[in-house]
């Protein structure tokens, strides 16, 4: 589903990670865990993500607005993290500055975040305010499966999971027939075995008998029960399914989530999500979506995310809600006479219309328009290649304008007038990545 763009991601993440374990610290660096931010240089940096298990690492500019905004939250979470059982130290390294190590691990927008786990780089793109961040990273030292011997524990670790990762829940379970999804899915969920359920616990999430798998969304407000069977990989397909919420709102944000997941999406785009129709339409995708599990549902606005919706033909000029079946890719489907969603039919009605129709191969394939679709692109495969081919297509109009190629120098100079001055006297100079917005 995240054929091309995809494969160059990975490529692009494999070849910063070697980079990063390849490279080799020249000398022995002491660092102390007090609480406050750890400052990065190039000569300590690697040492530094070597000695502790879990390091989150802000690659900054000075001159960058958001990452001074950053600043404080960033000093608020550093000494609660640090205390941790399994601490998380809070790093920062002027990328500006040091823009050679920048180079080198594709840092290319400030503020960039990074959580290194063992060594291992991932990109972060979680909340920045302290208590937020603090909760977030926490699931990152957390045990892989927690076991919860009372009601009380229950309610707290519900509350301590926050709303930014699903939270699975198993109640009369046996911890081993989660505790390999538990390993496998830590960074995408929280998960959690009950020994008992009593009354209230079961009234409080709604479930009638044990075992049962609980499955609840805190960031939609949505939940979903799962009686078995536990075997032949049915728990497995229920865990993957309910990474999402049955309907997703398209976002900048929102579009990562989608990365991973391999079914095609039941995208609704409508002139304005926030309009008071929007309720009666979400509540038919809703119950569409429990019924076909096999795809991903999702709905954007044109007034939200007009570059995305334009992507698929749609604009404020266009019949609206439109409804069509999208690849993840550059291609996307509508069904034969069922291309928009009536307001003077019952929504779920039509839906299912949509949906038979699909089923049946009744479609028209379409194309992505191009330029719009640029942004996506960017998701998968990271603005820095873009970067990098801008770059190359600039020397290569600039050696054309000379009319030659020079032999190569140890020095790169530019010539003015009859004057020599260094380019790479400054290296901040050749490396001014833009400001990454909040």
């Amino acid at each position: 589903m995240r054929s091309l763009g995809l494969t160059f991601w990975w490529i692009s993440f494999l070849l910063s990670s070697s980079i990063s374990l390849s490279a080799s610290s020249s000398a022995d660096h002491q660092f102390t865990i007090d609480g406050t931010v750890l400052e990065l240089t190039d000569s300590n940096f690697e040492s530094a993500i070597s000695t502790f298990d879990c390091v989150f690492v802000d690659f900054y500019a000075p001159w960058c607005g958001h990452c001074k905004r950053l600043n404080p939250e960033l000093d608020a979470a550093a000494p609660i993290l640090a205390k941790l059982k399994q601490p998380i130290i809070i790093a920062k390294l002027n990328a500006d500055k040091y823009s050679r190590l920048a180079r080198k691990l594709e840092i290319d927008a400030f503020p960039t975040l990074m959580l290194y786990n063992h060594g291992v780089p991932m990109e972060y793109y979680g909340p920045r305010k302290a208590d937020l961040l603090v909760r977030y990273l926490k699931k990152f030292v957390a045990p892989d499966v927690a076991v919860l011997e009372s009601d009380t524990l229950v309610k707290e670790f519900v509350q301590d999971a926050g709303s930014s990762f699903p939270v699975f829940i198993g109640f009369g379970l046996n911890e081993s027939l989660i505790s390999g999804l538990g390993r496998k899915y830590k960074k995408k969920a929280w998960f959690a075995v009950a020994k008992d359920a009593s009354e209230d616990v079961m009234v409080s999430y709604d479930f009638d008998r044990a075992p049962a798998l609980v499955a609840q969304h805190p960031a939609y407000s949505e939940h979903s029960v799962f009686y078995g069977p536990f075997e032949d990989g049915f728990l497995e397909e229920f865990v993957k399914q309910n990474f999402l919420p049955l309907v997703l709102p398209i976002k900048h944000d929102t579009l990562k989530l989608l990365k991973d997941d391999e079914r095609k999406m039941v995208l609704t785009i409508v002139e304005d999500e926030t309009h008071e129709s929007m309720g009666k339409l979400i509540k038919a995708l809703r119950a569409a979506a429990h019924a076909n599990r096999d795809l991903v549902f999702g709905y954007v606005g044109v007034e939200q995310f007009e570059e995305f919706a334009d992507s698929f033909h749609a604009d404020k000029k266009a019949k609206l809600p439109k409804i069509v079946v999208w690849d993840g890719d550059e291609e996307y489907e509508q069904v034969d006479g069922v291309e928009t969603v009536s307001h003077e039919e019952d929504h779920l009605t039509q839906v299912s219309r949509f949906l038979e129709g699909y089923r049946e191969g009744k479609t028209e394939k379409k194309r992505i328009k191009g330029p719009s679709f640029m942004g996506f692109i960017n998701l998968m495969i990271g603005v820095r290649s873009v970067y990098i081919i801008v770059f190359l297509v600039a020397v290569i109009a600039m050696l054309r304008s000379l009319g030659q190629v020079e032999e190569p120098a140890r020095g790169r100079t530019a010539v003015s007038d009859g004057q020599a001055t260094s380019v790479l006297e400054g290296e901040t100079s050749e490396h001014k990545p833009r400001d990454k917005e909040d």
